[in-house]
């Protein structure tokens, strides 16, 4: 459960080399210029692949996948039309903005400087409707609005009293987050290291359980890990093992009781019991969805009982491989955790107001490892904090952004659509200009 294209596709099969000193001239070489301008046929298919991309690019990402990202982009944005910019960084890398017929996507380049000159490394790091490139906040808010399905959303300055808001969309409402749930998790860490009740060094010791998929899936029992590679993993790149160890070892109870604390408005206790990654697997996957048709039909107090019972005792291996591969929504509104675009604003806050000083320092490091908007944007603030989720039919992102004047805004949009998969990019492309348009 993540966030495509939130902070970049995974289209890159060579790290960029650093940029070349700002007070030397860089000039572009033919090959790379060459290749920049023909990046629009590349991802249409005009030019085969084996001859724009080097082996290298094509053993790291095989055609099928290339095609994959490049469909989630095209369906948000239209066919590429031209190169609309290209900033050298060396000879044969460069940052570029493409055109399509509904907007822009920008990233990175890299071309082999070797004959003959195929393109080693590629980077998408974020994309833009058109429709957004000259909004206002207002117009990215309308746009939202207008997605099918059900959306949320919430801009507000943090102020001593709480979000002042500046704009918003049925921000009151409740809906799935996906992975952002471990916001609340990262919350009761934050509460206990405070209290002193636990230490960002403190160890967990694996016990061979089950987990999801992730980092320590596949680590033997005895390993030990400290609640801070926990946390950060959980966080940046949304470990769903990771979560579901630091689920257990924080404790369930712990983490419900920090719903209304941060803030989560939930009043029809659909986040009670509150779900670990596996056990949402199993409850989604297993025996066509029978557990879950089970927990639907529960109370809180059947729904524990399906946990300790039926849920833990499914083997890992009954859920069905193919989980999610169709863009089929699965249960999205029973099955998952759930918040108001206002309910993430006030937990944005908690975090903010608990983690002041040196001693936040250790969770304001967590928050900000992956900011989960495009490098460009993200500059034009002072600190970035981010968490996001997607599965088919549910977006989020959530941000916490602290201007380079000192002030505090948040910003959490969501979107469900229980008849169809969402369009990811689209979705990033607005919530990217909110942030950019945000920024003082």
């Amino acid at each position: 459960m993540g966030v495509a294209l939130a902070t970049g596709t995974p289209l890159a099969a060579q790290e960029a080399p650093a940029p070349a000193p700002e007070a030397q001239a860089v000039t572009a070489s033919p090959e790379l210029r060459q290749r920049a301008e023909a990046l629009a046929a590349a991802i249409t298919g005009n030019i085969p692949y084996d001859r724009y991309f080097a082996p290298s690019f094509r053993a790291a990402i095989p055609e099928a996948a290339f095609r994959q990202v490049r469909d989630q982009l095209t369906g948000g944005l239209g066919k590429p039309t031209r190169l609309e910019a290209l900033v050298v960084r060396t000879p044969h890398v460069a940052d570029f903005r493409l055109g399509f017929e509904r907007g822009t996507a920008v990233g990175q380049i890299v071309v082999d400087p070797a004959a003959p000159h195929l393109v080693t490394g590629l980077r998408i790091t974020g994309s833009e409707p058109r429709e957004a490139s000259e909004a206002s906040i207002q117009a990215v808010v309308e746009a939202i609005r207008a997605l099918p399905g059900a959306t949320g959303f919430a801009l507000a300055r943090l102020e001593d009293g709480g979000p002042v808001p500046l704009a918003a969309h049925d921000p009151a409402m409740p809906l799935a987050i996906g992975s952002t749930f471990k916001l609340v998790i990262l919350a009761e860490l934050v509460r206990a290291t405070r209290a002193g009740k636990r230490g960002w060094d403190d160890m967990v010791t694996l016990d061979g359980n089950p987990l999801p998929g992730g980092g320590y899936t596949g680590k033997p029992a005895g390993t030990r890990v400290s609640l801070r590679e926990l946390a950060t993993q959980m966080i940046s790149v949304s470990d769903n093992s990771a979560t579901d160890i630091l689920l257990r070892a924080l404790g369930r109870d712990k983490v419900e009781a920090m719903l209304p604390v941060i803030g989560i408005h939930d009043a029809r206790g659909r986040n009670v019991p509150f779900l670990g990654t596996l056990e949402a697997f199993k409850l989604k996957g297993v025996e066509g969805g029978a557990l879950g048709r089970q927990w639907e039909a529960a109370d809180v107090a059947g729904r524990r009982a399906l946990l300790d019972g039926a849920v833990a005792q499914a083997p890992v291996s009954a859920i069905p491989p193919s989980l999610f591969q169709d863009g089929k929504p699965i249960r999205i509104a029973t099955v998952e955790w759930f918040a108001s675009a206002d309910d993430l604003l006030r937990v944005m806050d908690w975090l903010r107001r608990n983690t002041e000083g040196p001693a936040g320092a250790e969770a304001r490091a967590v928050l900000s490892k992956n900011p989960g908007i495009a490098p460009a944007h993200a500059a034009r603030w002072g600190w970035v904090g981010y968490k996001g989720g997607s599965e088919p039919g549910v977006i989020n992102m959530t941000l916490l952004m602290r201007a380079k004047s000192g002030g505090w805004v948040a910003m959490a949009g969501s979107w469900n659509n229980p008849q169809a998969a969402i369009d990811e990019a689209r979705f990033v492309g607005l919530i990217n200009k909110a942030a950019a348009l945000a920024a003082p």
